[in-house]
């Protein structure tokens, strides 16, 4: 039966961890190198057998390392891998206790780097949620510096590791500005995976359906459960959206002018041939009287046009001059209806 290893409490690596910068810092001012830190850190070590057994777990360490992604193995040797002289000056201890030492502290560099630099991203490493209340925009800035201006009544997790940053946008709207960073930018929304390609870019969800409208750079577009290439991923450039609808489960490609492109932070709500269902739902974001549509015959209308957030009322008002509906509105709600006597135009 395999040992059990003897568990390290914070206190433990968080000593390590003054130690080894200690060590470091020695290391880097050649002009004072001490064989008393040295020695000091090596009477630590025989303190206790949890401090030699952090070094006793270097090896596994290393593997674990080595099996890291390119990417962030790069990021980890450069930000922990600082090379620590030999000391100037003979040592007043036994050569196998120094060679001991030597052990020890590649050890300690290898250990307590790789515990620092994973509590250092432990934040980017938990979910984060980001709420925002209707008729309320919220600025969010996510753990590698990325911007997100969250819509009325919308939801976003954030769960980022060392390989990737990714977020799902469980309702409503957000645009992103996208900080650069080695690792890849990924946003879920619905059934869709957005892939960043070095933009800033809005994406809307509406239960299942899902609109990408990008102003800077590029994104490509792909049915998230896909484990390959998709080959009916699309790439939207900037001036560009693309729409998935639920319905036949494809995505469309089409052009948006630039004022289009999250008009909403704008307190403008832009649609371009979307069901009405569709339409009451965003403006149900942003209305402090929510919207309903009692005849489902309705919802496959369409509307395209621009709607004030801080006028719904004036939208609502005009709105049978366009469709046929009827509007019935009370303190609580406004009730949309087909019109009697009235088809679909």
């Amino acid at each position: 039966m395999a040992e059990t290893p003897i568990p390290l409490d914070d206190k433990t690596l968080l000593a390590a961890a003054d130690w080894w910068t200690r060590l470091r810092d020695t290391g880097n001012n050649t002009d004072n190198v001490s064989d008393d830190v040295t020695e000091q850190w090596l009477e630590w070590t025989l303190l206790d057998p949890r401090h030699m057994e952090a070094f006793e777990r270097v090896t596994a360490l290393g593997m674990q390392l080595g099996n890291l992604d390119e990417l962030t193995r790069q990021r980890f040797i450069s930000e922990f891998a600082r090379p620590v002289s030999a000391p100037r000056r003979r040592s007043r201890w036994p050569l196998a206790v120094v060679a001991m030492t030597a052990a020890a502290s590649v050890a300690l560099m290898a250990l307590v780097g790789y515990v620092a630099w994973t509590l250092r991203y432990e934040g980017e490493l938990s979910n984060k949620v980001y709420v925002s209340a209707v008729a309320q925009k919220e600025e969010i800035t996510l753990p590698d510096g990325t911007k997100v201006t969250l819509g009325g009544a919308s939801r976003l997790t954030a769960d980022f590791s060392h390989k990737e940053r990714r977020v799902e946008l469980n309702e409503g709207e957000a645009f992103f500005q996208i900080e650069p960073d080695a690792r890849p930018f990924l946003v879920t929304a619905g059934a869709l995976a957005i892939r960043d390609i070095g933009t800033a870019f809005d994406v809307r969800r509406t239960g299942q359906h899902v609109s990408v409208a990008v102003s800077q750079g590029r994104v490509q577009v792909s049915d998230k459960s896909s484990r390959r290439p998709d080959p009916k991923a699309l790439e939207a450039g900037a001036g560009q959206r693309i729409f998935f609808d639920p319905a036949t489960a494809a995505l469309h490609l089409g052009d948006i002018a630039p004022e289009q492109t999250a008009a909403w932070r704008d307190d403008r709500l832009e649609f371009i041939d979307e069901p009405l269902d569709v339409v009451v739902a965003n403006i149900n974001r942003y209305s402090p009287r929510p919207l309903h549509i009692v005849d489902s015959s309705l919802e496959a209308l369409t509307f395209t046009g621009s709607i004030k957030t801080d006028a719904i009322d004036n939208w609502v008002n005009a709105l049978p001059k366009v469709l046929p509906v009827q509007v019935k509105a009370t303190p609580d709600q406004i009730v949309l209806s087909r019109a009697q006597g009235k088809s679909s135009p």
